[in-house]
């Protein structure tokens, strides 16, 4: 992702949640402002590509006698405040984005429709309906494809994102829900790590998606969190799934298992 100046660099994104410290509501806004021009300027990035038929630097794949021709600023309001941005042009004065319009100063809104295209599924049709009803406009696959396909990378970074190497607590649950998948609704897991670091930082570690709960999934988790810089746990919270503090201790054998006392009742 392209830096600019004033917003998150690639390395700063990657220790975005392991890092902050949030001191006050304040904090939180600013730093989901910074990021949400990030998810706009990589939108908008996609929509100039899409519309030249080329990638920034792929000249060898250019059919078209027009070209970037660099950018103008512009700030919009969002739910997170004021919002600078730059725009990219074409050198022909041609291009008319999608997502933030010409004249178009107010983004409000947008924000939960950009979540609500992962909540989805991020399936093609889904999308061109959510921004067919936001826009007023049918855009292709392709755009939405190229959109995507700049967003995923930061979701993939802050999902392999080094962790500390000890963590007091952390909570390991699962959420279940149903979902369409290929035209049938099937159950899914959202694998849900929490942990609570020494300096008493809660931060949510992971989020793992499978098709149901299970100890040997349990299992491919942890050996991820360890992978990912974690040596150490002093308490695992936990539901009561058979097999589960068996996992819990392949990975770390010195960590104290809290189960849910609701489920030692049951």
């Amino acid at each position: 992702m392209a830096t600019r100046s004033g917003l998150l660099s690639k390395q700063e994104l990657r220790q975005f949640v392991k890092e902050h410290n949030f001191q006050s509501a304040e904090d939180i806004q600013r730093t989901l402002k910074e990021l949400f021009a990030d998810v706009l300027q990589e939108a908008l990035e996609a929509e100039l590509d899409t519309h030249l038929g080329y990638g920034k630097h792929d000249v060898k794949n250019k059919q078209t006698r027009n070209s970037r021709n660099g950018y103008s600023k512009k700030t919009v309001t969002s739910e997170y405040g004021d919002v600078e941005i730059e725009v990219p042009r074409d050198r022909l004065g041609e291009f008319e984005p999608v997502v933030v319009k010409k004249n178009q100063t107010n983004v409000a809104g947008i924000e939960e429709q950009i979540i609500a295209l992962y909540a989805k599924g991020v399936s093609t049709r889904d999308i061109q309906d959510h921004l067919q009803g936001l826009y007023g406009v049918e855009v292709s696959p392709t755009l939405i494809s190229n959109v995507t396909n700049k967003i995923l990378p930061l979701i993939k970074e802050w999902q392999n994102r080094p962790l500390q190497q000890v963590y007091t607590v952390v909570f390991l649950d699962a959420i279940h829900f149903k979902v369409k998948q290929e035209g049938h609704i099937v159950n899914k897991a959202a694998y849900m790590v929490i942990g609570i670091d020494l300096d008493g930082n809660k931060d949510v570690l992971g989020i793992w998606i499978g098709e149901n709960e299970s100890a040997k999934f349990w299992l491919n988790v942890l050996n991820e969190l360890k992978n990912r810089g974690v040596q150490d746990i002093l308490i695992t919270c936990v539901d009561n799934l058979s097999g589960f503090s068996q996992a819990i201790a392949a990975c770390y054998p010195k960590t104290d298992i809290q189960k849910c006392i609701i489920h030692q009742i049951r």
